[in-house]
């Protein structure tokens, strides 16, 4: 019996389209896993991130003892974290470094932090840890443990400089996209849950907890976030509200 062109043309429909599907998926895959190559190359060409910062790369009224020096120092959420433009009487300079570990960030720490001598450090510092998990989820427990230990001991330096340390909460993830969701799992929202419960236990004297992940967690993600890890400006404003109060008592 031979298929009428209807049905003919029906299936050679479904087959393109289930076939461009599929090329579809691996083309996001390649992007990814050639996104995560990448990283990992430059992370052995330069481990502890000493290309991204340089003794010129100081803003100009570091020295200004009349203003209190800020320094936002951990990953790429930090980087992106642009000081509050209405408040005066701070000098604010970024060290965070894209892509780092917690282990990388306290590796940098003597080096890129010390030497500035800051009244105030922001940390913002532990996804890329955990994002790890999934790939390697016989370590989940170590890779947890290390990334308390790393926090505590920058918490520790930052303090044993007479600095005010404004320890944040890790930044909840957003949409995780399809390309992503090989390389996550809800493990890595657990442990998430997991340290920033830690955090939260290091409250001290001068040591202030912003909660980023509570301020974050129940917004609308597509408004707030520019990617699945990553904050756009409205993102960073509702932190920034939060740390304006902060910053205002330490004035």
């Amino acid at each position: 019996m031979q298929k009428s062109p209807k049905i003919f043309r029906l299936v050679l429909i479904l087959s393109l389209t289930a076939l461009l599907t599929s090329v579809a998926l691996n083309v996001l895959l390649f992007i990814a896993a050639r996104h995560y190559y990448l990283l990992l190359n430059k992370t052995t060409l330069d481990p502890l991130g000493w290309d991204y910062y340089t003794g010129n790369s100081q803003p100009a009224n570091l020295t200004n003892e009349a203003t209190k020096k800020v320094v936002f120092f951990g990953d790429s959420r930090a980087e992106n974290w642009t000081f509050p433009s209405e408040i005066k009487g701070f000098s604010p300079v970024n060290r965070g470094v894209s892509g780092q570990t917690s282990t990388q960030v306290l590796g940098r720490f003597e080096k890129q932090v010390l030497p500035l001598r800051p009244q105030i450090i922001i940390v913002q510092v532990g996804i890329n840890d955990l994002k790890a998990i999934p790939l390697f989820p016989d370590r989940q427990t170590t890779i947890i443990a290390n990334c308390k230990a790393n926090i505590q001991e920058i918490v520790k330096r930052s303090r044993s400089l007479g600095a005010t340390v404004i320890l944040t909460t890790i930044i909840p993830a957003g949409e995780i996209p399809l390309e992503r969701k090989p390389f996550w799992s809800s493990d890595i929202d657990r442990a998430v849950v997991e340290i920033n419960s830690y955090i939260s236990s290091l409250q001290a004297p001068n040591v202030i907890i912003l909660d980023s992940y509570s301020l974050l967690e129940q917004k609308q993600k597509n408004n707030y976030y520019r990617d699945s890890l990553h904050l756009n400006d409205r993102g960073y404003e509702i932190l920034n509200k939060e740390l304006t109060k902060m910053l205002i008592k330490l004035k």
